[in-house]
């Protein structure tokens, strides 16, 4: 049994997207860390952005916690793994506090992983567009559901101390901090959400920036004392489960750099407990793969925005062409699938698949259930996996001779005994056979 483990935690939570979750959970982060204390990020979610910023702003890699990625039992195991040796625990929401996976009933939502982690919630409420009608909004919150705790209130986007009187007279919980209108600390967006850390100049600037404003404008003990408040919980820290002993170390590449800024900070620790010798490498400005290239992990990103930097790495697209080609274990899921591509909205990508990528009006978001359709580099047939989709581009045809996934009855990706490729990202804590089967077609060389 496990012994009960205290880690001070808090979600920063919101009624509806577009209240500021992410400026104050980073800018909280980032405050939190200037006045001295070892702190640990999390996103509710399988977003791949906001870690971004979490990880600049704790110094640690950021960390997603969501149940339909990695089931229910793995969630607070997930959050002791992340917040070892931290002070406190940082866990910002997603969307409004109870919205989750369609027809779910709030399955995977922010209000689901707080019940799941026993974590008291701050709410975030954006309050320019009313003043009383806040205090039946946060009320509603409060007690919609039994299991949640909301133990606080931070008002956004005040437009005067008049006026952040009149919502506070309204609200029956602790009101943490009032967030003044502020231009200057918005963060710019795209056609898929907000620019990456990894792409934006000034990321540090900003995230310093964001702990400024928090710290000047939010009571740092009154958050530090609800997340003190959190109970112990009764679970044992996840780890990478280690493979029997190797004699050396099989080296795989992973790609990094402003094209490919997504993958969970677990999968390289599960790679490394089984042997491997995780080496970055960036695909717009390395001319080569690293030496000794035993495996190949394209993760996700935004190669669109980076095609033609892409398409100007000739040598390297012509490596892993080759590489590819001749039986390297390769892994690619979305930015990867479309450097896979002969061409991405017209721009020569690397050439291994006979398909082609094209931008779309119609973003995919969905959170499938997908079944491997034969054996492959990572399946075996009949697997079931959950993963989510998350893009804007479409690849015809959908599918290989060898699809990599059934999903909604739909044959999609591109697969083989060494190559495994698709827009469907998955978390390989929850299913742990994923990297095992790679590790050991990597270690068979």
């Amino acid at each position: 049994m496990a012994l009960p483990r205290v880690v001070p935690r808090v979600v920063v939570a919101a009624p509806a997207t577009g209240q500021g979750k992410t400026t104050v959970a980073t800018g909280l982060m980032a405050a939190l860390v200037a006045a001295g204390h070892a702190v640990s990020g999390h996103k509710v979610g399988p977003d791949y952005i906001d870690p971004g910023y979490h990880a600049l702003a704790c110094g640690r890699p950021g960390r997603n916690l969501d149940p339909h990625l990695v089931g229910e039992d793995l969630v607070a195991p997930l959050l002791l793994h992340g917040a070892h040796e931290a002070d406190v625990a940082v866990v910002e929401g997603v969307m409004g506090l109870y919205d989750g996976r369609i027809g779910g009933n709030g399955f995977s939502s922010t209000a689901h992983v707080a019940a799941l982690t026993r974590t008291p919630v701050v709410l975030v409420v954006d309050i320019s567009r009313s003043s009383r009608s806040i205090g039946a909004v946060v009320h509603g919150m409060a007690t919609w559901d039994p299991s949640v705790e909301v133990a606080g209130v931070i008002l956004n986007q005040a437009g005067s101390a008049r006026h952040a009187d009149e919502v506070r007279s309204s609200i029956s919980l602790p009101v943490l901090g009032v967030i003044p209108r502020d231009a200057t600390i918005a963060t710019p967006s795209r056609h898929l959400g907000l620019v990456t850390a990894a792409e934006r100049g000034d990321s540090e600037a900003v995230v310093a920036r964001l702990g400024e404003v928090i710290a000047e404008h939010v009571d740092l003990d009154a958050v530090l004392d609800i997340a003190r408040s959190a109970p112990a919980l009764d679970a044992a820290p996840w780890s990478p489960a280690p493979a029997a002993p190797v004699a050396s170390k099989a080296r795989v590449a992973v790609a990094a750099g402003r094209a490919f800024t997504f993958r969970y900070a677990e999968t390289a620790e599960l790679l490394a407990a089984q042997g491997c010798e995780v080496v970055e490498f960036d695909p717009a400005t390395d001319h080569a793969l690293p030496d000794g290239t035993a495996g190949l992990y394209l993760g996700g990103g935004f190669p669109e925005v980076h095609a033609a930097d892409l398409a100007a790495n000739l040598p390297l697209l012509k490596e892993i062409r080759t590489a590819v080609l001749d039986g390297l274990p390769t892994v690619a899921e979305c930015a990867g699938l479309l450097y896979l591509c002969r061409t991405l909205d017209g721009t020569p990508m690397a050439g291994v698949l006979e398909a082609d990528a094209v931008m779309s009006e119609r973003l995919t978001l969905r959170y499938p259930v997908a079944t491997a359709a034969a054996d492959t580099l990572l399946t075996r047939a009949g697997d079931r996996v959950t993963g989510h989709e998350f893009h804007r581009t479409t690849v015809s045809p959908v599918a290989g001779p060898t699809a990599a996934w059934q999903v909604d009855g739909d044959a999609v990706g591109f697969a083989s005994p060494t190559l495994h490729a698709s827009y469907l990202h998955t978390h390989w804590a929850g299913h742990p056979q994923l990297a095992a089967r790679f590790t050991e077609a990597v270690h068979r060389g």
